[in-house]
């Protein structure tokens, strides 16, 4: 069997290898990171670190000129052992996060993202870079995930698409790596209510998942068409009768229900309803999809609370998964499984506020991409070196389990943990700054500027005239007008 120490010995050698270019300023770049004290909150206070023995403009130059084998990478990420559930399954949460950049004038492909204010009605859209990640999830309450892989989101790219195509390679990945058997579980997906749950999961109805997300409580769903009556005319519907979400006379008897006691939200009941579908249109995401459109059929569960910690009203959430015939044991374990998808948020949290994911002012999107898989490997040592990492916490926190110790507690100790570890990347060697800029010269090539860039709408869009104001056109708009009444027109 083996050990952590050759476990995460060999994943650091493995991620060495995933670097062509400028190898050993970038794995260095990753140690100081995991050595540094405190948060991280730029990049040139990382080549402070004692384990960054480059300058700052080897930094630099690493992150505008290396390389990173990313597809190498996610195989490396893959192959590691992964949380499971209790059932021995795994879990895959998506997510979006974004690197938000909105005075990065000069960096191209930014992108309008949604963000969330603290007060009623101050969602506002901010220019950034969009990620979609992927992560395995724990079982229990927990701050630990296992980031598998983060991929940016381009200029009009669909999220539900560009994370289906992104689940299906990791899937397969997981599949040719052993993570899963024939005879294992399916594979459970749980997404948050920005994706499309039903499309998600008939884009991915040919692999081994099961799609676990959350509607919006303004939805309405059909239920399957009953059996039709012998001696009936007309073209048969495809669709039966609405299901409400807001409407608790469309519900009828639920299918399965169960009351299950929690401590922080009191009693909770959960009842679901088999083989509900929505009722597909040709827009939207459905644009190009030729013939009739298909009926994807699932299990629609409602899970309400007795109370929230916060002390807030709490709201009932709708969950609808691509299963159907669910059990009381698979209702139970569906919800709870949805509401493990919010450790991916300490994971986003921990990458931007301890990791300084967000910090450097990258102006290219590619450097952004090799900082971003920097960070998912920093992340990947941590969770390999928790068993290993002992309890070094300030005089003000309480003592903590060995198994309990959250990530920024295990980077505390990362440092004594790094020689036995080995460290692949080559001494520096001695070199001079070149000669920059003459003095006095001005600079003949200034940086472009680049649009920000917004979600547009499928479907061709109307193209308005615009009445002109000039009196020349006017005339001549007029005179059109004119013989267009002549003509009939």
């Amino acid at each position: 069997m083996t050990t952590p120490f050759a476990e995460l010995s060999r994943f650091r050698g493995e991620f060495y290898s995933c670097l062509p270019r400028r190898a050993d300023a970038l794995f260095e770049l990753a140690d100081a990171v995991l050595c540094a004290d405190g948060p991280v909150r730029s990049l040139v206070e990382l080549s402070l670190v004692g384990e960054h023995r480059r300058g700052h403009g080897g930094l630099y130059d690493a992150l505008a000129a290396g390389e990173v084998d990313v597809g190498r990478l996610r195989w490396a990420l893959a192959a590691v052992s992964l949380p499971r559930a209790a059932d021995g399954r795994l879990v895959l949460a998506a997510d979006i996060t974004c690197w938000l950049r909105p005075s990065a004038h000069t960096s191209p492909q930014r992108i309008l993202c949604h963000t969330y204010g603290r007060g009623k009605d101050q969602h506002i859209p901010v220019p950034g870079w969009p990620y979609s990640v992927i992560c395995a999830l724990e079982t229990g309450r927990s701050s630990w995930t296992a980031p598998l892989d983060a991929l940016r989101l381009a200029p009009g790219d669909d999220a539900a698409t560009v994370t289906a195509g992104q689940m299906r390679e990791l899937v397969e990945r997981l599949m040719a790596s052993g993570q899963w058997k024939d005879g294992d579980p399916d594979v459970l997906i749980v997404v948050d209510a920005g994706y499309d749950v039903p499309r998600l999961a008939f884009l991915l109805k040919d692999l081994p998942v099961q799609v676990l997300g959350r509607m919006r409580s303004d939805r309405v769903l059909r239920r399957t068409v009953p059996r039709r009556m012998p001696g009936a005319r007309g073209r048969p519907p495809r669709h039966g009768g609405e299901f409400v979400f807001g409407d608790p006379a469309t519900w009828n008897t639920p299918d399965a229900q169960t009351v299950t006691g929690t401590r922080l939200y009191g009693t909770a009941t959960a009842r679901a309803w088999d083989r509900l579908h929505p009722r597909l249109t040709h827009r939207s995401a459905w644009t190009a999809q030729l013939g009739a459109l298909p009926v994807i059929e699932g299990t629609v569960i409602r899970l309400q609370v007795e109370h929230l910690p916060s002390g807030a009203t709490p709201k009932p959430v709708w969950l609808w998964w691509s299963g159907t015939d669910a059990t009381t044991a698979d209702v139970d374990r569906l919800w709870q499984a949805f509401l493990r998808r919010f450790d991916i948020e300490h994971t986003f949290r921990l990458f931007k506020q301890t990791l300084g994911w967000t910090c450097p002012k990258i102006r290219t999107p590619e450097a952004a991409d090799r900082w971003t898989w920097l960070i998912l490997a920093v992340f990947t040592q941590l969770r390999l070196a928790r068993p290993l990492a002992a309890d070094l916490r300030r005089p003000w926190e309480r003592p903590s389990p060995s198994d309990r110790l959250t990530p920024a507690r295990v980077r505390r100790d990362f440092r004594h943990l790094r020689p036995k570890a080995g460290c692949p990347a080559g001494a520096p060697k001695s070199s001079r700054p070149g000669p920059g800029r003459p003095p006095g010269r001005k600079n003949t090539r200034p940086t472009p500027r680049y649009d920000v860039h917004t979600v547009d709408k499928p479907g061709p869009a109307k193209r308005r005239t615009k009445k002109p104001t000039t009196p020349r056109a006017l005339s001549r708009w007029c005179g059109v007008d004119r013989l267009r009444a002549r003509q009939g027109v």
